[in-house]
């Protein structure tokens, strides 16, 4: 979810998610119309009592690990347990101009991010963390409260490339497929990781790098579209026109990573493709 025009209209949506089944409730992290994730989220979850929260993902150049574990922790205990820490390395260069960040390049962000995960972990879990690396210092720090969550709340990492699909291998408890490659600072988008073939390598680069957490490790699918249409191969033909990194074929694909475009007129009609879709690439959950 990323806004809604009142405290009670957020606070509705979130009971209704509850209401239908849906398991978590995620919030986005850009500078844009969208809900701020932290606040939003503890709002969501005081409105429910059993919808799990997270956010999808927060930019880890956005926050310091020290500032971040002591948010995450008391969000943590405000919300009876219910967070879902969902991290990335950010990619929309215009953000970081409009906040005076610098953008550097996708390895070194990919490297902060590492350094960030291991300060967060030491806090999370109590530790008072001192840890000199490249990006960050930090010198004899604990945090008040500790999450509920123990050691820590699920911690997300989502990506598509190889460097954070590694990191999310090694560190993380789900590791989110995005499917999606951006570039040019945010403004160029390669879809290929939707295909079948690409959604394969990149669970065998997870296998090649963590084969001893895969039994512990929870994978997450995103579907990046929805269509609800009865014109599924003039639905995949629009869609292949707006993403040339796929064709109408790979949309329209059932063995695909994902299907994108569905022949429905309401969502319960999807499940079917979906649980087909989960069943072969071993996914825990889809989100959209």
């Amino acid at each position: 979810m990323r806004t809604a025009p009142s405290g009670a209209a957020w606070a509705e949506t979130a009971r209704r998610a509850e209401a239908l089944g849906y398991s978590t409730l995620t919030v986005p992290d850009h500078f844009t119309e969208i809900f701020s994730p932290m606040p939003a989220i503890v709002a969501a979850a005081a409105a429910t009592t059993r919808l799990r929260v997270g956010t999808l993902v927060l930019n880890n150049d956005f926050r310091h690990p020290v500032l971040l574990a002591r948010e995450a922790a008391l969000v943590d205990l405000l919300t009876d347990g219910r967070l879902q820490l969902g991290l990335g390395a950010g990619y929309m260069k215009s953000e970081y101009e409009q906040a005076g960040l610098p953008f550097d390049r996708g390895g070194v962000r990919v490297a902060r991010l590492a350094e960030a995960v291991t300060i967060l972990k030491g806090l999370l879990r109590g530790d008072t963390v001192t840890f000199e690396g490249h990006h960050y210092h930090v010198t004899g720090h604990a945090i008040h409260p500790r999450p509920r969550q123990q050691p820590h709340p699920p911690i997300l990492i989502g990506g598509n490339g190889r460097h954070i699909l590694a990191l999310a291998a090694c560190e993380a408890d789900i590791v989110a497929l995005t499917g999606l490659t951006f570039s040019q600072g945010g403004t160029g988008r390669d879809f290929s990781g939707f295909t079948a073939a690409g959604t394969d390598e990149r669970l065998r680069w997870i296998a090649e790098v963590a084969p001893e957490r895969l039994d512990r490790l929870e994978l997450n699918a995103l579907i990046q579209r929805v269509i609800v249409t009865d014109a599924r191969a003039k639905a995949a033909e629009e869609l292949a026109r707006q993403w040339t990194s796929l064709t109408a074929a790979d949309i329209l694909d059932k063995q695909g990573g994902i299907t994108l475009a569905r022949e429905v007129r309401n969502f319960a009609k999807c499940l079917p493709q979906v649980l087909t879709d989960r069943e072969r690439l071993a996914v825990d959950y889809i989100r959209h």
